[in-house]
């Protein structure tokens, strides 16, 4: 059975001896995942709006009035133009994410992977979108990603449980990419049999480097705290998979 201080100490060795790819990989994550999410993008689009058409208390766009236009018409306009330039960042959004930021998120996996044994270059990240099967890393994680929202939506506790359940596939699919999706789901869900509880408190316990990392303006987490915590998961996978060796379900 892991430890966390082995965990944490095995990562800290392999992630420093490497030390600037990792922080590049962590960092390029780092944009992907904040190019792919939306909500608060849509936000700024929506103030931005708001300021360009001089929106009044009442909603009204005071401009429209002053050219004699009605004023539900006006309103009409600006909801309009809102709503279509915020659901255009959301469908951006949403397809960055499936066909890219997906892929990298697995690429990055299996760098830190890769890593444990050997001193990868930050190309590795992109290694998805040259594999031969960036297609069944597209759909596989689109359904993971799909199988955790939907379980999220009926109730919270089980959609946790159902990310935990899933999140060895990234890994998994880092080294095999052409696995069949099932296949890569029922691995994982048997590699995370009875570690859920284990690898929620794993990282549970980065939240005060995290919240250290917020005190200097997220540099710390970019030079230290990003890769520590991506080399440790990518640990987690280590064992987890001499495991799965061990008993004999993968090869």
């Amino acid at each position: 059975m892991w430890t966390r201080q082995q965990l944490k100490t095995n990562a800290k060795m392999n992630f420093t001896k490497n030390y600037w790819p990792c922080v590049g990989v962590s960092f390029i994550v780092a944009l992907a995942e904040g190019a792919g999410t939306v909500s608060s993008t849509a936000n700024n689009v929506k103030s931005s709006i708001e300021t360009n058409f001089h929106v009044n208390s009442a909603g009204v766009a005071a401009g429209y009035s002053a050219e004699g236009l009605p004023d539900s018409f006006a309103t009409g306009l600006f909801s309009t133009v809102m709503l279509s330039v915020i659901l255009a960042m959301f469908v951006i959004g949403l397809v960055v994410n499936i066909f890219v930021v997906s892929v990298i998120r697995v690429g990055a996996n299996g760098f830190f992977v890769r890593n444990q044994t050997g001193m990868p270059g930050i190309g590795d990240i992109f290694r998805g979108f040259k594999s031969g099967h960036y297609g069944n890393i597209v759909v596989t994680m689109f359904l993971m990603n799909l199988y955790i929202t939907l379980w999220s939506l009926l109730f919270l506790i089980p959609g946790i449980i159902k990310m935990y359940e899933y999140l060895m596939v990234p890994y998994i699919l880092a080294d095999n990419p052409g696995m069949d999706r099932k296949e890569a789901f029922a691995i994982s869900k048997r590699m995370m049999t009875g570690e859920k509880w284990n690898a929620f408190i794993l990282q549970l316990s980065f939240l005060g480097w995290i919240f250290l990392s917020m005190f200097t303006c997220g540099l710390l987490g970019i030079f230290y705290v990003s890769p520590y915590m991506e080399a440790t998961m990518a640990e987690l996978y280590a064992y987890n998979k001499g495991k799965a060796f061990h008993e004999g379900y993968i090869q």
